[in-house]
């Protein structure tokens, strides 16, 4: 049987295609060709016109091929080729050399060598890895870029947990939709008689007692979403405990989620019906004025003291009216005692005038409290408390000693001083005293001084340092 030659037993055979025709099929069939000699310098170099990336490597012709390789692709080259060289039937196997150039281009090329027929010379088609190595170092970066994700979501996610269980506060994170509890803390799983890991992941209903899951969620719902702050009532279905629940709504990636807040009633606690009783008629039969009001100043509630201070005849006459009304020095008195009880939590003794709806005035002394409890504020409660005989006395033993004081140094200027000086020296001694009162009433806070007495903050100070008013002590805020 004879043996039929392929087409490759024929090309070896035959002549090759002439030598344009090489040099463009070798242009074609790779993104660079490089020629170099038996010495290891380049002796030719083609660069396929659609590899822009490579640039114009003309220069490299001439000189030393090992010159443009890396370190470790010089020792890989020179291996490969001395093997090449000295086996003409080796099967080119590709390789991948990394080139710079001007010290600081770096583009990694994979090769085959091919020895050329009758030449001591090798042939390297080469293709470009740039591209592909643009998109290792993105995905290099990606999965470096999601680790760091990762590890601030882990960071995250233990401050949450720790935060979370390191608080007092009986805290449960609760689905609206579902209703079911997506997490909580071991204060609330103590409170409601379980474990947490019992708790998680279940409803939220079934932790209480005589309320249906879909009542109880609609007014969980209800009372997030109401403008002022809702309680709801609930006994604890494991433990038979007596709850407050306070909820609120927040938002997390793109989720609506329910904060739930749970606060013990205690059957010790001072809001029993006895002392609300007394409370209550502590309040209503009161010598003293007793007035509820919100954080902006509106008069929620108050005594028949303060009806009777204020000539009112009932108390929807002055509900929902701002207390500022009724003080002589209206929004600064209001603004003093707001901002200092809001700070300090009291402001005692508060000296100021009441106005009463037919025009009278009367000396008072307010006192007032931040009222507070588990969940937000409840407003201020101001007593205040008529001292007009009291002040009248006081007043009238000041108005004579001011009185003597201002005519002996009267006196002591006659004759030695003009008609005008002694009336400009007159009405230093009672500006002294005027803004010596303002600076008493409002407790050093010279913010309130200057506006009760209409000058600006500036000429307060000059006037005060005029004066030698001014104190070592900090200013109130």
């Amino acid at each position: 049987m004879t043996r039929q030659s392929s087409r490759f037993d024929t090309l070896r055979a035959g002549e090759l295609p002439v030598t344009t025709s090489v040099d463009r099929l070798v242009e074609q069939s790779s993104d660079i060709a490089i020629m170099v000699t038996h010495s290891g310098s380049v002796e030719g170099i083609s660069v396929n016109p659609e590899c822009a990336g490579l640039g114009c490597l003309d220069h490299w012709v001439g000189r030393e091929f090992h010159d443009f390789l890396t370190i470790e692709s010089r020792e890989k080259y020179a291996e490969r080729s001395k093997a090449v060289l000295n086996d003409p039937d080796m099967v080119p196997r590709s390789m991948q050399l990394n080139h710079v150039d001007n010290a600081v281009w770096e583009f990694p090329i994979r090769y085959t060598l091919h020895r050329v027929n009758g030449r001591d010379s090798l042939l390297l088609l080469g293709r470009d890895m740039q591209p592909i190595a643009e998109i290792q170092q993105r995905l290099v970066a990606e999965q470096t870029a999601r680790e760091r994700d990762l590890q601030k979501i882990r960071s995250s996610e233990t401050f949450f947990r720790v935060t979370l269980e390191a608080s007092e506060t009986p805290l449960l994170l609760v689905e609206p939709e579902s209703g079911r509890i997506r997490d909580l803390n071991s204060a609330a799983a103590t409170l409601l008689g379980s474990k947490v890991d019992t708790l998680s992941g279940g409803s939220f209903a079934q932790a209480f007692e005589g309320r249906s899951k879909s009542d109880l969620m609609e007014s969980l719902r209800a009372a997030a979403s109401a403008e002022e702050m809702k309680v709801l009532e609930l006994v604890a279905r494991r433990s038979g405990r007596q709850l407050t629940a306070f909820a609120q709504y927040f938002r997390a990636a793109g989720e609506l989620h329910l904060l739930c807040r749970l606060a013990l009633v205690d059957e010790t606690d001072p809001a029993s019906p006895e002392v609300t009783q007394s409370l209550a008629a502590l309040f209503a039969e009161a010598s003293d004025a007793i007035v509820f009001v919100d954080s902006k100043g509106l008069i929620r509630d108050a005594n028949e003291a303060f009806l009777i201070l204020t000539d009112a005849a009932q108390i929807r006459d002055v509900k929902a009216k701002s207390i500022g009304e009724f003080l002589a020095r209206g929004s600064v008195d209001l603004k003093l005692i707001v901002d200092t009880a809001m700070k300090k939590g009291r402001l005692r003794n508060y000296a100021t005038q009441i106005q009463s709806a037919v025009g009278t005035r009367a000396n008072v002394d307010v006192s007032a409290v931040r009222l507070r409890r588990r969940g937000g504020d409840l407003g201020f409660g101001l007593i205040i408390r008529d001292v007009t005989p009291r002040e009248v006395v006081e007043t009238e033993a000041a108005s004579s000693v001011m009185s003597e004081e201002a005519m002996r140094n009267v006196m002591d200027l006659v004759g030695t001083a003009s008609l005008k000086t002694l009336v400009s020296a007159t009405s230093d001694v009672v500006e002294k005293m005027c803004i010596e009162t303002a600076v008493k009433l409002t407790g050093n806070n010279r913010v309130a001084a200057s506006e009760m007495l209409g000058l600006s903050r500036q000429s307060l100070y000059v006037k005060l340092r005029k004066h030698g008013l001014l104190s070592s002590e900090p200013e109130a805020d």
